[in-house]
């Protein structure tokens, strides 16, 4: 028997049309070094209308590829509305690549028109002459440096166009947006997200066994637009009517603790090294009030257990932790405990990865491929699969990262009864020591619970007995001291013995990757180097 419900195509124009249709004011708030400007949900589309026009008679067509240069504002979202529902693909352009990596993926992309921030032109700049495919530049705000070339105006351009735009009827499967990957081995992979992969995903932000957004929310937007089209929540604001403060560049403790309290958002979205930058402001701002939040989301990597606790016990905010990546879209997993958890022990599940969302099936394999029981114990590799997870890469074959249908995450750890995924390290950065695995993951959120401790990153170093030991590298508090015997006495009472560190260097930063992630393949270059002043410990 046929079903006889109605069946519609699955697009960004139907999530826009949704959000202008029922929640056409509510606002975008987007903080500037002068103010916080604000715009309608109706005003940002109606101007999207018209960069799609503007677009169009530049000659970008269905399918053409339109890369933003952007930080987190109403104008970036503007071409997030208008690209995807144009038909074309909207190329969201990591800002912190280094300048090989990023003239790669434009080239790679085949990146038709750029629009750039007018404050990230001397970025761009560095790599204009690389460029083999980009026949137009937009710059967002004042510039007259010269440095890009011949530009274009980008509220110039929408000043023009005073013809109405309808968006068209597309095919839910066609490109919408494409993400690359952060490049930490090899070239950056690019990953195209369908129309139909988009609006599921969205769709799953909505639940609440997820993140939940919906219309009583205001979402301090943290992450950033270019870093897997920041988690999604553009796409589920217009879906469910969440209104959006956007703070640029703006990013470091004391202007969020600012936004937090003047624009009181009720949830917000970044990488744990913001949040511990937040808690280090707050610590000494006497008017810090996170009263209006019922969670802050935590994701792309490990979210420590000291910094919910700390979120918890000082300021009564909730942690989510949240589990993704590019290649997922990269809403998969949110550690949210059970129904029916007694309160002390809900933080035992806010510490774990995260149970998949509705939608996605995860298993755990072996390395001869053999799927291992969900038990909680039995260690191996990730793999996912799903309707917004990717099944190849853009232009490249990459055969060692899909299996049997299944994407390889690279992430390996276990899988509990109850669903719950405990990651203990990324492949290449695990610890195998004595024929055993040692958990970075776990060493760097016990060292980073030490009070005398701001960050705390392990990586493997050779060694002739035990194959790899674990280093690590520590960076103190302003005016916090400990020692390395200190530190690891802290360590012994708390994890194997065998795992403790004999290894200690302490560090003035962590090199972080563009998306925020420790970068420890520099930690591993900088000790090969014998740029990192170790200590030995018996």
């Amino acid at each position: 028997m046929k079903s006889t419900m109605q069946d519609g195509a699955l697009t960004i124009r139907g999530i826009v049309e949704h959000g202008r249709w029922l929640y056409g004011s509510k606002r975008v708030f987007t903080v500037t070094p002068t103010g916080v400007e604000e715009a309608t949900f109706e005003q940002v589309i109606e101007r999207a209308e018209r960069l799609a026009r503007a677009l169009e008679h530049l000659g970008v067509g269905p399918g053409d590829r339109v890369g933003t240069f952007m930080w987190n504002n109403q104008w970036h979202m503007e071409a997030y509305i208008a690209v995807p529902a144009m038909g074309s693909v909207l190329h969201t352009l990591n800002i912190r690549l280094f300048p090989d990596q990023l003239a790669f993926v434009i080239n790679h992309a085949q990146d038709k028109v750029i629009i750039v921030d007018h404050t990230l032109v001397p970025l761009l700049a560095k790599v204009r002459d690389q460029l083999t495919s980009v026949r137009h530049i937009i710059v967002r705000g004042p510039d007259d440096s010269g440095a890009l070339g011949p530009t274009l105006d980008y509220e110039t351009l929408l000043a023009a166009e005073t013809s109405p735009f309808i968006f068209p009827d597309l095919d839910e499967r066609d490109a919408a947006v494409m993400c690359y990957t952060s490049g930490t081995t090899g070239d950056p992979k690019g990953v195209v997200y369908s129309h139909r992969s988009l609006w599921l995903h969205s769709m799953a932000s909505m639940t609440a066994n997820s993140i939940g957004l919906c219309e009583t929310d205001r979402c301090l937007l943290i992450v950033p637009m270019f870093h897997v089209n920041a988690w999604g929540a553009v796409y589920t604001a217009l879906f469910a009517g969440t209104e959006l403060v956007m703070p640029q560049m703006f990013l470091q403790g004391e202007p969020v603790l600012r936004m937090i309290r003047e624009l009181r958002p009720t949830v917000s979205l970044g990488v744990p090294t913001v949040w511990n930058d937040v808690l280090r402001a707050a610590a000494a701002d006497a008017d810090v009030d996170f009263s209006s939040l019922r969670a802050v989301l935590a994701g792309g990597s490990a979210v420590p257990r000291a910094m919910i606790e700390a979120f918890r016990d000082r300021y009564g905010v909730r942690v989510i932790q949240g589990w993704g990546m590019t290649e997922t879209s990269p809403l998969a997993a949110v550690a949210i405990p059970p129904s029916g958890t007694l309160p002390e022990r809900e933080i035992d599940y806010e510490v774990k990865a995260g149970r998949v969302v509705a939608g996605v099936e995860m298993r755990v394999v072996a390395d001869d491929g053999s799927v291992l029981p969900r038990d909680g114990r039995s260690i191996g590799e990730f793999e996912i699969r799903g309707p917004w997870i990717a099944g190849a890469y853009y232009g490249v074959d990459a055969p060692e990262r899909f299996h049997d249908g299944w994407l390889k995450t690279g992430d390996i750890g276990t899988l509990d009864p109850e669903g719950y995924m405990v990651i203990t390290d990324r492949s290449k950065d695990v610890i195998k020591s004595g024929g055993e695995w040692i958990s970075s993951v776990e060493l760097e959120g016990v060292v980073m619970a030490h009070p005398a401790v701001f960050e705390a990153a392990v990586v493997a170093v050779p060694d002739p007995k035990w194959q790899e030991r674990p280093l690590c590298c520590v960076v103190l508090r302003p005016d916090a001291h400990a020692t390395a015997t200190e530190l690891r006495d802290f360590l012994a009472a708390r994890v194997a013995k065998w795992w403790v560190p004999e290894h200690w260097t302490f560090v003035e930063s962590i090199p972080k990757t563009s998306v925020g992630k420790f970068d420890k393949k520099v930690l591993r270059a900088q000790y090969g180097a014998g740029e990192l002043a170790v200590e030995t410990l018996a």
